[in-house]
């Protein structure tokens, strides 16, 4: 079964349902309340003619009734016209008027209330005639005693046709089928009209949904905050945005990858094209003797770039899969500062560059040795690779437990794109340096940016274009981190 019709039984089956209950109670609050005026009113008819009717006199120490009879017989008259009836009785089983009247069925258990002071309402039956009638009418009759000196002298029967009764029931019985059809009738078209409104609401996040599923990520759904389903298309539309955003960087990642393979296989051909030309030649004994130690010294040249590719490349799968694991311990980080510096003079006065130094004596750091020897290599070497005849400045200091380390070039510097962009995996400031001597594969950079989230450490980059770059590295101490990881 469709939604839609799911829907309207639902709204259907709760207005039907509530109609159905107002109905029901509406008619027993009416027919309760019929009856408790019709009984309140003939109370009033037995008190007029108690006052009326009837006068009790004491003679001879006896207590006797004298009867109005000219009053009786009024009041029997008129209230006959409104199918009213009264008896009265003096014992349970003596009516001292009307003297034809039929005798009642008064209970002990009535008479016993009676006796108490409490007045019967009995409902409506069928054992009561009227003068004028052969045939037993309903009615619906109260009684009601009265006392004089504590002991009860008398007990007025006055009893109504419930005809009169019953034709208002009936009257309002059909009222309330009437208005029961109309509210079927209305409950059917608002049901409708419900069911059809929240179901254009979902159809409109499952035509949505089917252009997200087509690749269509440009969808907007507007949510006015009022209910769940509002609430579901805001989410939704949070999921296409994410969905939009993510295929971007899918499709950015791709364009790198692309890029990097090309680079990749730019970087190995050279090496690889280099090596075997002096393999060969060293097999046909091409090359002169004096020249064999120079190119077997090329070839270890091209050899260690291949490796340092291929290592790259494997450090940060590791990193970024997690499957590297950091031993950390406190070191002088001067001592490790000073042998990179003397790994790299001779790239540094290649590219005619001069590295500075601005370190004290000593100054311990709560690192992985190794992980912080790649850290600041690559970081100087990558200031090497892109300065030419500048400066490379390297300083060390101690900050609030922790250790701040500063490697600045006078390079050429990136814009504020390509800073957003250094630490993505592949990405190279400047693409066009695609054959260096140091096997620049764009992930350098992305590997020290992982190694420092491992040590729970920041770094910071500033650069402004053919101005220099900036790295600033900050080691906690070893509490510190501690508090970090927990």
């Amino acid at each position: 079964m469709k939604l839609l019709y799911q829907q309207m039984l639902a709204f259907f089956a709760v207005i039907i349902t509530l109609v159905l209950v107002f109905g029901a109670l509406f008619l027993n609050f009416t027919s309760d309340m019929v009856y408790k005026n019709t009984w309140t009113q003939l109370e009033g008819y037995s008190d007029s003619l108690m006052s009326e009717s009837m006068v009790l006199k004491t003679a001879d120490s006896k207590t006797e009734f004298n009867l109005n009879l000219n009053n009786l017989r009024n009041a029997e008259s008129i209230l006959k016209t409104q199918n009213v009836r009264f008896t009265i009785y003096t014992k349970k089983s003596k009516i001292i008027y009307p003297y034809n009247a039929v005798q009642d069925n008064i209970t002990k258990e009535q008479w016993a209330q009676l006796e108490k002071g409490e007045v019967v309402h009995r409902t409506p039956h069928a054992n009561r005639q009227l003068k004028t009638d052969m045939k037993a009418i309903s009615m619906t009759d109260i009684l009601k005693p009265y006392f004089y000196n504590g002991k009860l002298y008398a007990v007025i029967s006055v009893g109504a046709s419930v005809s009169n009764i019953q034709a208002n029931m009936n009257q309002m019985t059909r009222n309330l089928v009437i208005a029961f059809i109309v509210s079927v009738i209305a409950g059917i078209i608002l049901s409708y009209l419900l069911a059809r409104y929240s179901v254009s609401r979902i159809n409109r996040l499952r035509r949505a949904t089917r252009m997200v599923a087509d690749g269509n990520f440009d969808v907007h759904i507007e949510s006015r905050h009022r209910d769940e389903i509002d609430d579901l298309a805001q989410d939704f539309d949070g999921m296409v945005s994410s969905l939009k955003e993510s295929e971007k960087e899918i499709k950015r990642q791709e364009d790198r990858r692309r890029q990097f393979m090309a680079d990749a296989a730019h970087e190995m051909r050279t090496p690889l094209t280099t090596i075997n030309g002096l393999l060969e030649g060293l097999a046909y004994d091409a090359i002169p003797e004096e020249s064999k130690g120079k190119s077997i010294e090329l070839m270890r040249s091209e050899t260690k770039r291949l490796i340092r590719l291929v290592n790259e490349n494997l450090d940060y799968e590791k990193i970024r899969t997690n499957q590297i694991t950091l031993t950390p311990s406190t070191f002088d980080s001067v001592v490790v500062i000073n042998n990179i510096v003397e790994q790299l003079t001779k790239k540094s006065v290649e590219a005619n560059d001069q590295i500075e130094l601005s370190v004290p004596k000593s100054l311990m750091v709560f690192a992985d040795y190794d992980r912080f020897v790649q850290v600041i290599f690559n970081i100087t070497q990558n200031a090497i690779q892109f300065t030419e005849s500048g400066t490379i400045h390297i300083s060390a200091e101690r900050g609030y437990h922790e250790s701040i380390f500063r490697i600045t070039d006078s390079g050429i510097g990136m814009t504020e794109d390509q800073l957003k962009n250094i630490w993505e995996r592949y990405y190279k400031a400047d693409p066009s340096r695609k054959n260096t001597k140091y096997g620049e594969s764009g992930l350098g950079l992305s590997i020290v940016h992982q190694l420092m989230q491992l040590h729970n450490g920041k770094v910071e980059v500033t650069s402004s274009e053919g101005k220099g770059t900036t790295f600033m590295l900050t080691f906690p101490d070893q509490d510190e981190s501690l508090l970090i990881n927990n």
